[in-house]
């Protein structure tokens, strides 16, 4: 019989995981419950906060982060994709975890494989867990992959489920409806606890249908809890109905910039109220978490001189429209040249549409990867909605086109995907103009 799967390095486990199931996406449950059986994993004894949704769901994930940490308890996080570094996915306390602790992982997870093959986000959430089982967190945040009833997440049960928004994206596996959508995120929803929604709009009918066929306690951004902003940038949040509403009032705006945030705040805020029983969070934590939250990537701002870049992931229509919004919001003298790299299978049209009124130039920037789309064709997609791109090569290749051709006054935006921010940070770090984030 053959041995037991080894290598000797992480990027050999990683490389060899792309390859161990015949597709890259197949949602179910079934294959990852058993493996994590075998595997002797064991559900999280201390409270878990599952975050899904189609956008916000990161800074979501952070903002609990970081207001948790400010209260003292210890967190466990998981997020993907990741920006620069595979450990970014899995962190304590704050801190990606160690490369040995990824490969010890690794290597249960493969003896206990039997018949069955993961995919390499399923691999993925299963290191994550076993990792959060030893190290016995306080509290445990679980970012869903994509929808949401069939993620690997799923096999754990949440104590508080967060939807934080809905929009279209991966319709080829969730639908190209929102009521379809929404019923596939509200898979992570459990009967007698909290189910809570974040988006600005009432939610679809599917959504609250499967709330209450579910048993779920449902929470309504604009009902249950609600976010009044003040003129001078401060805000109050008012977290239930009727005389028995608590008001947290004079609260710090966000640290991540945005005009999402506020929205992301008062739902991170409100699950965590969910948890009052067994994670008790202060005001002053609050206030702590809002003030010292970070999250490379979403509308991140980085100063060069007489110019600014401007580094943000959305790569759907709904997060292009909010990126839209910001850059709106924060319009200066200058031009706005846009770097755009985004994935094969995402709406080209529909994302640069939303940004159309916001840019006066367009680079296109090649992604690389399987799902990777090279500059001429996205230039090509993009004229479908009269965007003029002109092919910039890799992204910084592109950006350095950008730079090139920028006045005083001026900023870039690069957007589109994990996979271009990624190459960008790490390109402006070259350059002495950024860190290099894990």
């Amino acid at each position: 019989m053959p041995g037991p799967v080894r290598f000797d390095s992480l990027s050999a486990w990683l490389d060899w995981q792309l390859t161990l199931h015949p597709q890259p996406i197949e949602p179910g449950l079934e294959r990852v419950a058993r493996v994590a059986r075998r595997s002797g994993w064991s559900p999280p004894r201390c409270p878990v906060i599952t975050i899904g949704g189609t956008n916000g769901k990161g800074s979501c994930v952070a903002l609990a982060d970081a207001i948790l940490r400010e209260e003292g308890y210890r967190t466990a996080t998981f997020t993907s994709p990741h920006l620069v570094d595979y450990a970014e996915r899995i962190r304590l306390q704050g801190h990606p975890v160690s490369a040995a602790s990824l490969v010890a992982a690794f290597e249960r997870i493969a003896d206990a494989l039997g018949p069955d093959t993961l995919t390499f986000f399923e691999f993925n959430t299963l290191a994550a867990l076993l990792i959060f089982d030893s190290a016995g967190p306080d509290a445990v945040i679980l970012e869903v992959g994509m929808g949401g009833r069939l993620d690997a997440v799923n096999i754990v049960d949440a104590d508080v489920a967060v939807v934080v928004s809905l929009g279209i994206d991966h319709a080829e596996w969730l639908g190209a409806d929102l009521e379809t959508i929404a019923r596939e995120k509200a898979g992570i929803f459990r009967a007698g606890r909290p189910a809570v929604f974040g988006g600005d709009e009432a939610p679809p009918g599917s959504l609250i249908e499967a709330a209450h066929a579910e048993g779920a306690l449902l929470r309504l951004r604009g009902r249950d809890f609600r976010e009044i902003p003040r003129p001078d940038g401060r805000w109050d949040l008012i977290l239930g109905t009727g005389i028995a509403a608590e008001r947290l009032t004079d609260l710090p705006a966000p640290a991540l910039a945005g005009t999402a945030q506020l929205g992301n705040s008062a739902t991170t805020i409100a699950a965590l109220r969910e948890l009052r029983p067994r994670l008790p969070v202060t005001r002053d934590a609050i206030v702590r978490g809002l003030e010292r939250v970070t999250l490379p990537g979403r509308f991140e701002r980085i100063a060069d001189r007489e110019l600014e870049w401007v580094l943000d992931v959305a790569h759907n229509p709904a997060a292009a429209r909010v990126l839209a919004a910001s850059l709106r919001a924060t319009r200066g003298r200058g031009r706005t040249i846009a770097v755009c790299g985004m994935l094969a299978d995402k709406d080209v049209p529909a994302v640069v549409a939303e940004l159309h009124g916001c840019v006066d130039t367009w680079i296109a920037a090649a992604t690389e990867g399987p799902r990777g789309l090279d500059d001429t064709e996205l230039a090509r997609r993009a004229r479908v909605v009269d965007v003029d791109m002109h092919p910039g090569g890799t992204v910084a290749e592109a950006m350095r086109l950008a730079r090139g051709r920028a006045r005083a006054g001026d900023r870039i935006v690069v957007f589109g995907s994990f996979h271009t921010v990624g190459p960008a940070l790490d390109e402006l770090a070259r350059a002495g103009l950024a860190a290099r984030h894990a």
